[in-house]
């Protein structure tokens, strides 16, 4: 992986970047609600920026997302800003291994992304909502798994994954799409350009 990946050039695209891609994250979420889409939508703009700023950029883009969000929405949502963590740098990571670049890598950056996501939030859900999501697709697999004896942290991380995987898959094939209709000329800006600040 090396200092090129754990690098972050605070360029001016990169400070750019950072706000646009929160405001991403929120209109994805917003645009799964008004439809009432059974997957979260929330983690574009943060694996875009993982993809485009690398995984520390990703990060920043995740914690901060949450953090805002749970500043002026629900404050239980500040502590899931490390699941946001964890997606930005595993989809800073796969990127940076060049996953980003086919289809098929895409679908299997969404899957590993997404059992990211399963192991940091389901212990939260634990801890804060009696193991389930909140998404009412995810909540029925929980009942169901309770219905039938089985322990709580499994019934918890059935609900995670049937919401997490596929919303997953389907944040880095936006991502993916976005990233084939960007110029290259836009990209190299993250890896080069003039910089403001250099944090190795």
């Amino acid at each position: 992986m090396g200092k090129k990946l754990w690098s972050m050039k605070m360029n001016t695209a990169t400070l750019v970047l950072i706000p646009a891609a929160i405001g991403i994250n929120y209109l994805g979420k917003l645009f799964a609600q008004l439809l009432k889409l059974p997957l979260w939508l929330d983690s574009i703009g943060t694996c875009l920026a993982s993809m485009m700023g690398g995984p520390i950029v990703g990060a920043i883009v995740g914690a901060v997302n949450n953090i805002i969000y749970g500043l002026t929405a629900d404050p239980i949502s500040t502590i899931y800003a490390l699941t946001n963590i964890g997606i930005g740098i595993a989809a800073g990571v796969l990127a940076y291994k060049g996953f980003l670049k086919t289809l098929k890598g895409a679908v299997l950056s969404g899957l590993l992304v997404g059992l990211v996501a399963v192991l940091i939030s389901t212990p939260l859900n634990l801890i804060f909502w009696g193991g389930m999501t909140g998404n009412s697709w995810g909540d029925i697999a929980f009942a169901a798994c309770a219905a039938k004896g089985l322990p709580a942290w499994i019934a918890s991380a059935v609900d995670e994954i049937i919401v997490d995987i596929p919303d997953k898959i389907a944040v880095l094939l936006i991502v993916y799409a976005i990233g084939k209709g960007l110029p290259k000329s836009l990209l190299s800006l993250y890896q080069s350009g003039e910089e403001i600040a250099d944090l190795d």
